[in-house]
């Protein structure tokens, strides 16, 4: 008997208040691949992820005040290039603390956003090396 659970992330939606700057934002700057687009919305892809952004009038554009924040997998080599052009249009919103390097910044509507170096497997071996984290692993 197959026990019933969630198998992965389907895909992210973003609220957006102005769809050809985002659109733009995720396609021209992160180089996601614009898949679809209408009026009212588009749909990208990053890799495996499906992501939407949805014309909201009630989008919001501050970030969020709490840590919440959708993470980009980058590859090494090619970290230190985006970072720059990522840094050159969008603001920082934390600084890099984690283990695998990242940059944290806003997408246009304050979404909070991370490139990240790294998989969850390299984090786990990270804390497996450093015990004195405190961090129980399964």
């Amino acid at each position: 008997m197959t026990t019933a659970r969630v198998t992965g992330l389907n895909h992210l939606t973003f609220a957006v208040s102005d769809l050809d700057r985002s659109v733009a934002f995720y396609r021209d700057l992160l180089g996601c691949d614009l898949r679809a687009l209408w009026a009212r919305g588009a749909y990208l892809e990053a890799g495996g992820l499906w992501l939407c952004l949805s014309l909201d009038a009630a989008a919001r554009c501050e970030p969020h005040p709490d840590y919440t924040h959708a993470a980009f997998s980058v590859e090494a080599e090619a970290f230190e290039a985006l970072s720059a052009r990522v840094c050159a249009v969008a603001a920082v919103w934390k600084e890099d603390g984690s283990e695998g390097a990242s940059l944290y910044f806003l997408d246009p509507d304050g979404h909070r956003l991370e490139l990240h170096v790294g998989s969850l497997e390299s984090r786990l071996r990270h804390y497996r090396d450093h015990p004195e984290l405190g961090v129980t692993l399964s």
